[in-house]
């Protein structure tokens, strides 16, 4: 897996002060994506034990809240291949960090085991996940009001809650 960026102190992809990682690639190429360079998965540099190292170490301080994963797009079946193993680190070895994720695929179509992005490491990857951000983005629906999405179709959920009921759960904790 290739990443094409890295943002530490990133305050527009999730609550707080966070780490975010660009993966690269993505065959949805929703027309009208903020990010269509990350679409190419050669695109950036390869995720590499030392680039895990380095984001493990940005997560350390207190007033990092947390990891958040976008693009591309995390849940293409080469990333999560990577990104797997990567969020079970995080989780043992940053266990008070939250972890967004944003997805174009929606929840629905992670959880049902017959779309092109389901893999046996999509749901172990959704167990690690407190928050996903859903669905492609429609260039139609697009709304700058909007907090953490860019068009009115995609929403937040509470994936814990989501997984629990098997069905999406909004997440509730905008302040």
């Amino acid at each position: 897996m290739n990443y094409s960026e890295i943002k530490n102190f990133d305050i527009a992809n999730g609550l707080g002060v966070r780490v975010s990682l660009f993966v690269s690639g993505c065959r949805n190429a929703c027309p009208g994506c903020f990010n269509p360079s990350t679409w190419d998965f050669a695109a950036g540099r390869p995720f590499t034990e030392a680039v895990a190292d380095d984001l493990l170490r940005m997560l350390e301080p207190d007033y990092i809240r947390g990891l958040t994963l976008l693009g591309g797009e995390p849940f293409e079946p080469e990333n999560q291949r990577v990104l797997l193993p990567f969020l079970e680190r995080v989780r043992r070895e940053r266990p008070e960090k939250d972890v967004w994720c944003f997805s174009g695929f929606t929840f629905e179509e992670l959880c049902s085991g017959a779309s092109r992005c389901c893999t046996e490491d999509t749901e172990p990857m959704l167990a690690l996940l407190d928050v996903l951000v859903d669905g492609r983005f429609v260039a139609e629906k697009k709304d700058i009001s909007l907090r953490f999405r860019g068009s009115s179709n995609q929403r937040i959920l509470d994936v814990p809650a989501s997984l629990k009921t098997g069905t999406p759960v909004p997440w509730h904790s905008l302040p």
